[in-house]
């Protein structure tokens, strides 16, 4: 076999530099682990707002609205006030 032309002189596998791929499957496990760590973070804050009164489903929908851009966010609205007008929704 080759050898990998990245200077340290790692060992191909089948035309692949196994250290290197070994290196990124590790960095993404890591990082896979921290983010289920997060996950369950933020489970727990809608937990907590949840057993303090707040409707989760709202705050969801309030974190996907400010993700927006602005004019996207504006539009959306529009169509919304539009859509429910249109199927006598709007008192």
């Amino acid at each position: 076999m080759g050898h990998n032309s990245g200077g340290a002189g790692a060992p191909d596998v089948g035309g692949i530099a196994a250290d290197r791929l070994k290196s990124f499957v590790e960095r993404i496990e890591r990082l896979e682990e921290e983010k289920k760590g997060l996950q369950e973070d933020v489970k727990e804050v809608y937990a907590e707002a949840k057993g303090t009164g707040f409707d989760t489903k709202i705050i969801r929908q309030i974190i996907r609205l400010r993700k927006m851009d602005k004019a996207d966010r504006q539009e959306q609205e529009a169509l919304l006030d539009l859509y429910k007008e249109a199927l006598g929704m709007v008192e």
